[in-house]
């Protein structure tokens, strides 16, 4: 019989250790270093028909390496393919993760049923029945989805050998467990086990792989840090459960950029693609309201509009608050001092509340203006006119300050409907006559003469 070895694991970020210590010393944290059993055993190896594992390897000049594009499946997912950079990639591996209930079974699952090629979506949470529950109400007649229920990662190499899916999706990593490792399903080494046997089998097969990934309490991906560094791509599903929009963004992607945004819209057949989100993220109220603003934001590629929203009362208690949902509170506090020194309006005594609408997170620096015109907009209780919306960053000296890729701003203003930009004095705009009112400011005296008088 081997002798059984065991080891010490941090359970936050995944380091090593040969015997129990109470901190951690890569995370420091305290009490998060658990025994867990290692089984020193020659390990079958997946080996495709071809064999590669058995060709040598050699140094070539960088000049004579291929650089033809590389070949990508089509999901037939506009936002899914645009996150991705283009599609999925032959032989890479992609790891989706967010909150719990969030639709991430439901996506891979959706995804699936519309593949025209072969497809093998494999569950460790979910019964075929659960499964099939689920895809009534999507696309229930597809003949190319193939449904796997079983968490022993030797039992899933068996069925996909005999079946040779052109997709693999795992649900979730969190779930399997291989038998030469001797611990629990979830545990460091089970993930990192796991995961290292379907990176063998993507890059030996050149088979695409998606895993779904749990979260932990703190919104990270559960598992050791290592389990990010070994996919290719990491992709995040986010959104608050009480809005009906959910947004897919890449944190890592080794074949396209990580700036790219998805949305979506669940709904009761599924997760519905938003190809024009400027109009999902801005209300249709025909009422003139104080604290209101429009911005022109850009996400990777696509500009959007989004609506700011804005509430400045007086502090009933005795410090004021200052709250942010989806925009950075730091920044909150440097432009809210920038009013207060620069432009002089005396804001230290009073709360002020600040929400992006549709439940986004936005961290382009062009919505500042924004940001300024609302909270003054509510701070005077006068409303900004319908049909004005900003692009512009605004500095700690108090000036409007340029930003990238402002012709697109405009066009999207322009494409929705408005009728008047306010963009910084510096900026190089290209456009010959755009249809949108082009206002050129330089401080924010000159943005509140504008819009207050």
């Amino acid at each position: 019989m081997p002798k059984t070895k065991t080891a010490f694991f941090c359970q936050n970020c995944g380091t090593q250790y040969a015997k129990w210590v109470g901190q951690c010393s890569a995370c420091k944290q305290w009490n998060t270093v658990v025994e867990e059993v290692v089984q020193k055993e020659k390990k079958p190896v997946w080996q495709s028909n071809e064999s590669p594992s058995k060709k040598v390897s050699r140094p070539v000049r960088i000049k004579d390496i291929s650089n033809d594009r590389e070949i990508r499946l089509d999901t037939l997912d506009q936002e899914f393919n645009r996150v991705l950079g283009g599609g999925l990639v032959p032989g890479s591996l992609t790891l989706l993760g967010g909150e719990p209930g969030i639709g991430k079974s439901t996506l891979l699952l959706q995804i699936a049923l519309k593949l025209p090629y072969k497809t093998l979506y494999v569950s460790g949470e979910e019964s075929q029945g659960q499964i099939k529950m689920r895809a009534n109400r999507m696309n229930p007649d597809s003949s190319n989805c193939y449904i796997l229920t079983e968490t022993k990662t030797q039992h899933i190499f068996q069925q996909i050998a005999s079946l040779e899916p052109d997709l693999v999706i795992i649900d979730s990593i969190q779930t399997l467990h291989s038998d030469y490792i001797d611990s629990a399903a979830g545990s460091i080494s089970q993930i990192r086990e796991c995961t290292a046997e379907l990176i063998k089998y993507a890059k030996e097969s050149n088979t695409p792989v998606i895993l779904v990934g749990h979260i932990t309490k703190d919104g990270m991906i559960a598992g050791p840090k290592i389990l990010e560094h070994m996919v290719d791509t990491v992709l995040q599903f986010e959104g608050d459960r009480n809005y009906v929009y959910r947004i897919i963004r890449s944190l890592k992607n080794r074949f396209g950029s990580t700036a790219e945004l998805g949305i979506y819209e669940m709904q009761g057949n599924g997760l519905r693609e938003v190809n024009n989100p400027s109009e999902v993220l801005i209300s249709k109220n025909e009422e003139n309201l104080s604290g209101t603003a429009i911005s022109a934001t850009v996400e990777g590629m696509r500009p959007l509009l989004i609506e700011i929203q804005a509430l400045v009362s007086t502090a009933v208690y005795g410090t004021p608050q200052r709250s942010a949902t989806g925009f950075n509170a730091k920044r909150l506090n440097m432009l809210l001092a920038v009013l207060e020194k620069r432009a002089g309006f005396k804001l230290a005594a009073k709360d002020v509340f600040l929400n992006i609408t549709g439940g986004i997170s936005v961290d382009d620096p062009a919505i500042d203006l924004a940001v300024i015109a609302a909270i003054l907009s509510s701070n005077a209780d006068i409303p900004i006119e319908k049909g004005v919306c900003f692009a512009a960053e605004v500095g700690l000296a108090g000036e409007i300050r340029p930003v990238q890729r402002i012709d697109q701003r405009i066009m999207e203003a322009e494409k929705l409907g408005f009728s008047t930009i306010f963009v910084s004095k510096n900026n190089k705009i290209g456009l010959k006559n755009p249809k949108v009112s082009i206002q050129l400011v330089s401080k924010i005296e000159e943005v509140v003469g504008h819009l207050f008088g």
